[in-house]
Formats: C-alpha cells, structure tokens, sequence
C-alpha cells in the first residue's frame, strides 16, 4: 500500500513538485537545526550583528514552508516555490562573501560558492526544467504503415 500512495503523490506532483517538496523539506530542518542547537557563527558576522542567528532559522524555515507547499501547485504556478528556494542560500552565500572582504573569515569564499553552485545554481536549473521535456511518441494511425 504504501508505494502505491507513493506513486500516487509523485504522479500527482510530477518532477518539479517532487524536486520542491524534497528542497522545501531540508531547507525547514535545516533552519529548526538552527533553533535547536545553533552553529558556530564564522562568516556569518553580517547576519549575526543584525540578529542572532536563531532569528536567522526563521528564514530557511519560511522560505522552506513556502518551498514545500508551492510543491503542491501546478507547473507555472510554482514559481513562488523556487523563489524562496533561492532567497535563504544568496543571503548566506553574501554573508560569507562580505565575510572574505572584510578578512573576517578567509574560508568563506569557498563556502559562498559552495552555496552558489550547489543550491543557487541547482534551483535556477530546475526552475527552468519542463514538467515533461520529451514529447509524447506519435501514435500510428489504423491501417497505415509506420
């Protein structure tokens, strides 16, 4: 029974609402993990001296709410989905790139295009991914050959 509901939620979602609801998901653990055991804040001293970054968990906790439930729209619609799919990794990614300039945290170049490439980069590509991108075969016509 539970791989039928499984097959049933993942037709009725298709590829993008699949791809939302899974980014949606992590990116709401990501910022409860924030809640419940902050992390070291190194490279993130532009956020922190606006907040600490247990108020900075409510971003990836929204923006991943938001996430998972446009995972639930049909195609077109879901574009708010990846939207604040976006808005949390670019927040991060200038943080430790303000990081890197400012000489506060060397390592964070490499952490901003860590977040740049690997979430930034990967939700503009499945934003931009067809629900269907191979057309459906034509079917031959009765009484002629193919």
């Amino acid at each position: 029974m539970p791989c039928r509901a499984a097959r049933r939620l993942h037709k009725a979602l298709g590829r993008r609402g699949v791809f939302l609801l899974i980014l949606g998901t992590g990116k709401t653990c990501w910022g409860i993990s924030f809640l419940v055991t902050p992390p070291d804040d190194d490279g993130l001293e532009l956020l922190t001296s606006l907040c600490s970054l247990r108020h900075w968990s409510w971003l990836w906790i929204v923006c991943g709410l938001a996430t998972l439930t446009s995972a639930f729209l049909k195609v077109g619609r879901d574009k708010l989905g990846f939207l604040a799919a976006l808005a949390p990794p670019i927040v991060w990614a200038t943080a430790y790139t303000v990081a890197v300039i400012t000489g506060d945290y060397s390592r964070g170049g490499f952490v901003a295009v860590w977040y740049l490439t690997s979430h930034v980069g990967v939700i503009m590509w499945a934003a931009t991914v067809p629900e269907y991108s191979v057309p459906p075969a034509p079917r031959p016509q009765r009484g002629k050959a193919a």
